[in-house]
């Protein structure tokens, strides 16, 4: 076996390991769940051509044309376990460009000091625009502010201030009760349709749990296929 091929026989060993560990994570973030949801109440009606899984307004990274395969993800910017799938997923949206529909959705655990204050702030940058940029901000920078007691307002204002949003529209959204129910609205479908931690990901409706990128990418080739 070349020395390059080792390497990447190591890397993908290395990642299905982390994403198993990530497994049991999940696990023990669905038990903190049971008694620190955030966003409790009834779910808000579902509109023609709308599903608890895909609101008109939810947070697309991607659209494929076809819309025969959606991946949703329902996601907690302080989740360790979200973290770790983070760059499985950019990568498959390089490898599924055009042939998936990749749905970001919130999902803030209440145990997580910062989770809503993160969503908060991802969706105040989605009002000018910078969804992606600002959740892939977050994850990028989780080990500075995730995990801690304290408030990260500051931290998540300086990364909107280093995408070069408005700052005072970004302001405005972020105080705004508006901004909070939105992220809400996305906890209460995730709620209703059974998601109990972070990352839950549903594959064309099915709720899936990888365990590596290669189950992964084989779970979307047979929906591709199917």
């Amino acid at each position: 076996m070349r020395a390059e091929d080792r390497r990447k026989e190591a890397r993908r060993k290395n990642l299905a390991v982390t994403l198993s560990v990530v497994g049991v994570f999940v696990v023990v973030v669905a038990a903190m769940f049971a008694v620190n949801r955030l966003g409790s109440g009834q779910t808000s009606a579902v509109a023609a051509g709308e599903s608890q899984l895909v609101r008109a307004d939810s947070h697309r990274l991607q659209t494929a044309a076809d819309g025969k395969v959606t991946l949703v993800e329902f996601l907690d910017f302080e989740c360790e376990g979200c973290g770790a799938y983070f760059p499985v997923v950019e990568e498959l949206r390089k490898q599924y460009a055009g042939k998936v529909t990749f749905v970001a959705r919130y999902f803030p655990i209440g145990s997580h000091f910062n989770a809503e204050r993160a969503a908060r702030a991802v969706e105040a940058a989605a009002k000018q625009g910078k969804f992606e940029a600002m959740y892939q901000r977050m994850y990028e920078t989780q080990k500075q502010w995730a995990e801690k007691q304290v408030p990260a307002d500051a931290a998540f204002r300086g990364f909107a201030k280093d995408l070069g949003l408005d700052l005072a529209a970004w302001d405005k959204a972020y105080n705004d009760p508006a901004t909070l129910e939105r992220v809400k609205k996305d906890a209460k479908d995730g709620e209703a349709l059974g998601v109990q931690g972070t990352p839950t990901f549903f594959l064309n409706g099915k709720k899936i749990e990888p365990r590596s990128s290669d189950e992964f990418k084989a779970a979307i080739d047979a929906a591709l296929a199917g």
